[in-house]
């Protein structure tokens, strides 16, 4: 649409060119993000900054979950985000708190979250801090009475030449190096990370109990949120105990599913003893009809990527009973359908041990899977002869160390 409207621009002579971008940037902010955030698509009047803030801000699913995960953790009292932007989070977490402190080094997102702010209807209180987070924090020093429940920090993830980054010290600002600041001034941290970023590196890093004066013992809880089996964020939400550093509990959701949140810790994990021979369930079965008797099915099942990035790589299959096909083949099988497994599920037509079914030559349409699978999917496809699409599938993965193909049906549930 915005395109189509941008060929138009003489029938828009009445507008300067600045009115005129104002405009165009207008109808994309709302045509990009009506479905990404449809509570400020209904807000009349409602401004969007430029594309790039638009792409980068969360979701409204995801800025929601944060809320739902402070709420009850944090007294109804002050909330800081150091990290405004286009206001997103701000917006939604300010529904747990008398008062929140919007702080944003730039200005045109200042101009626009302050006229967005002040459409809210019964909204409390949102101030908006033009500055950076570390002049803001320096404001504080001394001061009485302004200490925050929640402290939230969202780190640019890229270089000053635009480049992604990934590790906490090289983001803006710098959360490792603020974190005794940020002790100083809030009970609790909420911290979104890059979906790329090594948890059990960014949990080293922020233990820093030994490294500061600050006389707390802090711990940090971990989720991981996934929507339409896409990580999108990783969250860090500090906890305070009186004695020794207590273990992350990590929390892996897909919030398109989020009655299948898998929460664990990594003593669990590494406690769990999933079993990983599956030759009872895979290399003696014949995949074929018996004595005119129908075959038992065998369901292949993936987790979601949530709980893959959290690395429950064992306990899943131990919660499930299920088998694990290969040390690192992180597919699993039973012969029990599981309808409330969180993640994907098949059911095996065929192990195809490198023969190919003639069904499946021509170009047949089908969908390739492979994990830990010594070719692509495009190599795959190629030396079977197939098309992309159909509702067909073939998985190519490990099985006791042996290249296994399977042929395979996607099992769905109302």
């Amino acid at each position: 649409m915005v395109n189509d409207l941008a060929l138009q621009r003489n029938n828009y002579k009445h507008l300067s060119d600045d009115e005129w971008r104002w405009f165009l940037q207008q109808v994309e902010g709302r045509e990009r993000t009506a479905d990404k955030l449809p509570t400020f698509a209904a807000i009349d009047d409602w401004w969007y900054p430029v594309r790039l803030s638009c792409e980068q801000c969360s979701s409204e699913l995801a800025a929601r979950y944060k809320a739902e995960i402070v709420n009850g953790k944090c007294p109804n009292g002050k909330c800081l985000d150091l990290t405004g932007g286009y206001g997103v989070d701000t917006y939604f977490l300010s529904e747990q708190f008398e008062q929140t402190d919007y702080v944003e080094q730039n200005a045109e997102l200042c101009r626009i979250a302050t006229h967005n702010f002040s459409l809210i209807d019964n909204r409390k209180s949102i101030i908006v801090n033009h500055t950076t987070a570390e002049d803001f924090l320096s404001s504080l020093s001394g001061e009485v009475g302004r200490g925050y429940d929640l402290i939230f920090l969202d780190p640019a993830r890229r270089d000053s030449h635009g480049g992604k980054v990934f590790r906490l010290e090289d983001c803006t600002p710098n959360v490792v190096e603020l974190l005794p600041t940020l002790l100083a001034h809030g009970k609790r941290i909420l911290l979104k990370l890059s979906p790329m970023l090594d948890l059990s590196q960014a949990i080293r890093e922020l233990s820093i109990v030994h490294r500061t004066s600050v006389l707390r013992t802090l711990s940090w809880d971990i989720y991981v949120v996934a929507i339409k089996n896409e990580v999108k964020e990783v969250l860090l939400l500090s906890r305070e105990s009186r004695t020794k550093s207590q273990e992350p509990i990590i929390t892996a959701i897909d919030l398109a599913q989020k009655d299948q949140a898998f929460v664990f810790t990594k003593e669990e994990e590494s406690n769990s003893e999933a079993v990983q021979q599956c030759n009872g369930l895979t290399a003696k079965r014949s995949f074929s009809p018996k004595d005119g008797q129908e075959k038992q099915p065998l369901f292949l099942y993936e987790p979601n990527a949530a709980i893959l990035k959290a690395g429950a790589y064992k306990l899943i299959a131990e919660r499930f009973n299920l088998h694990k096909l290969d040390v690192n083949t992180h597919l699993y099988v039973s012969e029990t359908l599981i309808p409330n497994f969180p993640g994907r599920v098949w059911k095996i037509g065929q192990m195809l041990n490198g023969k190919i079914n003639e069904k499946m030559v021509n170009g047949q349409m089908v969908n390739i899977i492979c994990r830990n699978y010594p070719l692509t999917p495009e190599q795959l496809k190629k030396k079977l002869h197939l098309r992309d699409g159909g509702t067909a599938y073939v998985i190519g993965c490990r099985v006791n160390g042996k290249p296994t193909l399977f042929e395979a049906e996607r099992v769905t549930f109302a």
